[in-house]
Parts: structure tokens; sequence; C-alpha cells
């Protein structure tokens, strides 16, 4: 599994990190500007992202208008819609306001931080990410 791991945060970005590499060696950015531009990388080498672990609360860019710029470039590269990264986000912010807005830019799934590895391992494969 290709999995980008945005989160300007150490702690959370190795955790994420730690979960996640019996699936494959995660690639990481520390802002959205970064992730847009490791997603754009991906689509043009023909190997787009499966994953993407994307904070909300971020320095340069955050993870909501890095989730609209990543649904755009997926868009332009004519992506399915079953092809497309799977993208779960990920934040301390569980407010009505967040998480409608994480949905409404196309997010998979919302994780209120702390997180939870056997919540996110669930998801995975509830998203036909990993096996049952």
């Amino acid at each position: 599994m290709k999995t980008l791991i945005v989160e300007d945060e150490f702690t959370s970005r190795a955790l994420l990190r730690e979960i996640l590499k019996r699936y494959g060696v995660p690639q990481t950015a520390v802002n959205g500007k970064e992730a847009v531009e490791a997603v754009s990388a991906a689509i043009e080498a023909g190997e787009p992202f499966d994953l993407i672990c994307l904070d909300i609360m971020m320095p340069e860019m955050d993870g909501q208008e890095a989730l609209l710029r990543i649904r755009r470039l997926e868009a332009e590269a004519a992506i399915a819609d079953d092809k497309r990264a799977r993208v779960i986000m990920t934040t301390a912010l569980a407010d009505k306001n967040t998480v409608l807005q994480a949905i409404q830019g196309q997010c998979d799934y919302f994780l209120v931080k702390p997180i939870d590895g056997r919540v996110l391992v669930e998801e995975l494969k509830r998203l036909e990410l990993i096996p049952r």
C-alpha cells in the first residue's frame, strides 16, 4: 500500500508511521503544501497514493485546503473515484463544522486524535486497503 502521512507534529507522524509501516513504507510530509506536491509527483509518475493520512491543522496550507487540491489533481488526471487515494483526516478538532467541511472535501474517514491504532487498522480493512 502506497501511503502518505501528512502531519506537522513529530509524535503523531511517528505514531502513524509505526502503525502503517507493516503495510509498506509510508512517505511523509509536514504540511499541506508538501502533500499536494507529493501527490502531484506520484500522479505524474503513474504511481498515485492508495492512502493519505491528512492532518487538518498545519502551517503553510491546512489539511482542508490540501484535500480540495488533491481531489482536483485526481480529477484533472481523470482518476476514477474508485481508484483515487483514500483520505483519512486526522485532527484534534471534532466540531461539527470541521467534520462537515472534511466530508464536503470528499475525505473517506475522519479520525480524532489521539490516534487509536486499532481503529485505524479497522478502517483500512473497511476501505479494502488491507485484507480482513
